[in-house]
């Protein structure tokens, strides 16, 4: 086991700052080659410090900016119209790209990656979506599938292509 000072923050070991204990090949093969740790020393304790210090304020920078965005994204309802078969089961399925993109086209850039989703929505009804913003900002997102025949709110509804279809 070896001790080093992080200097990024990395999940399931510590925060910027942090002394760890870590193995030796883990240090040797990938903290230390990719600058995320040093060894602990005096000089680096003072250099990862004042590295803390400009880190925290630009950290608290996006904070703010996350938690901005993940108003707005709580505020959205994500509705998808989708094909049924007679079992009311999904010919498809609604996946975090298909949220990602609904998102985007309301302004709301959000990586797929940033929304939690075990598998693939495969059923009508409402499902509670975790969206991670940032690492400290984490929003519930409501994702409501419908069947494609149905109409919301008056809204047309959308075909396979996801263009809305005009009723006449």
């Amino acid at each position: 086991m070896v001790e080093l000072i992080l200097r990024e923050h990395i999940d399931h070991l510590g925060r910027r700052g942090d002394i760890v204990s870590v193995a030796n090949g883990y240090a040797r093969n990938y903290l230390l080659p990719r600058r995320l740790a040093l060894p602990v020393t005096e000089s680096n304790r003072r250099q990862v410090e004042a590295e803390r210090k400009v880190a925290d304020q630009q950290e608290a920078e996006e904070r703010q900016a996350a938690q901005g965005v993940a108003d707005r994204v709580a505020a959205v309802e994500c509705v998808f119209a989708r094909r049924v078969g007679e079992t009311e089961t999904l010919y498809g399925s609604v996946t975090a790209g298909d949220i990602a993109e609904y998102l985007a086209e309301r302004q709301l850039p959000v990586d797929k990656r940033a929304i939690h989703l075990d598998e693939p929505i495969k059923h009508l009804g409402e499902v509670t979506v975790q969206v991670r913003i940032h690492r400290d900002v984490t929003v519930d997102l409501r994702v409501v599938v419908v069947k494609e025949e149905d109409q919301q709110d008056g809204e047309p509804a959308a075909d396979a292509d996801g263009q809305e279809s005009v009723a006449e």
